[in-house]
């Protein structure tokens, strides 16, 4: 069920990621962010294959680290040549990154983890993963080979979400759907901490903001008009005998 109602989500938002997609300065930023998150997926990926003591775990590991390197290589390439057509603008407002995109390993520690629980997060990411990857490629009908790029990159995490579920189910039989359950979840909480972090960096500008023109402004003219009642040039000060043993 929470796997189905993220699914709806992603496609009730359907008209934001459109009016991402829409904009070739936030197209080329989401393609560079792809890149970067594939690329570090990759390099967990790949830590985790030397750590399994599972040898069919190690092999499918080095193949899924060496297809999340090249989808990091394919993004990038693609941003790059979308740059090269047309000057890149980094625009401030709405400019970054309004989505979330590609899945990688930051919700977890690949060195501390055992292979169930990264199996369960990869399965949970790459199926996530994949139902974002089938709207973007429906959102760039006017670029052929950014939608070639999203075919080929979503045939691969059907597989990878295929493979770590199988493999899961191998390793853990009879607890591999709470793991499931566990790994959604904490997707879901990491999620709602970004997101939460994002409304509390806004509300923060907008109150400094406030504080700047409203609250501040008062401030500065009662200084400057205190300033206009002070006498100009050195005042002297009333001599007074001091204490032998004061610093002054």
């Amino acid at each position: 069920m929470p796997a189905a109602r993220d699914d709806r989500l992603s496609w009730m938002t359907r008209p934001l990621h459109r009016w991402v997609w829409s904009d070739t300065d936030r197209r080329v930023r989401k393609l560079l962010v792809f890149s970067e998150v594939e690329t570090d997926g990759g390099r967990d990926i790949l830590r985790a294959a030397e750590l399994t003591p599972d040898p069919l775990l190690r092999r499918l590991y080095l193949e899924h680290a060496l297809d999340e390197l090249r989808h990091g290589h394919m993004f990038r390439e693609r941003g790059a040549a979308i740059m090269r057509t047309r000057p890149f603008q980094a625009k401030v407002l709405f400019g970054g990154n309004p989505l979330p995109g590609g899945h990688g390993l930051d919700d977890l520690r690949v060195e501390n983890e055992p292979d169930h629980r990264l199996l369960a997060f990869l399965h949970v990411a790459e199926k996530s993963a994949a139902g974002r990857f089938k709207i973007y490629r429906d959102c760039v009908q006017d670029d052929p080979k950014t939608r070639a790029i999203f075919e080929e990159i979503l045939r691969d995490e059907v597989f990878h979400m295929n493979y770590a579920y199988t493999q899961l189910t191998r390793v853990a039989p009879h607890e591999y759907k709470r793991h499931v359950w566990r790994a959604r979840a904490s997707r879901l909480w990491h999620r709602y901490l970004r997101v939460a972090a994002t409304v509390a960096a806004l509300i923060g500008d907008t109150v400094l903001t406030i504080v700047y023109f409203v609250v501040l402004a008062p401030f500065a003219w009662l200084a400057r008009r205190a300033q206009r009642r002070e006498t100009p040039g050195w005042t002297a000060i009333r001599r007074t005998d001091q204490s032998p043993t004061s610093q002054y």
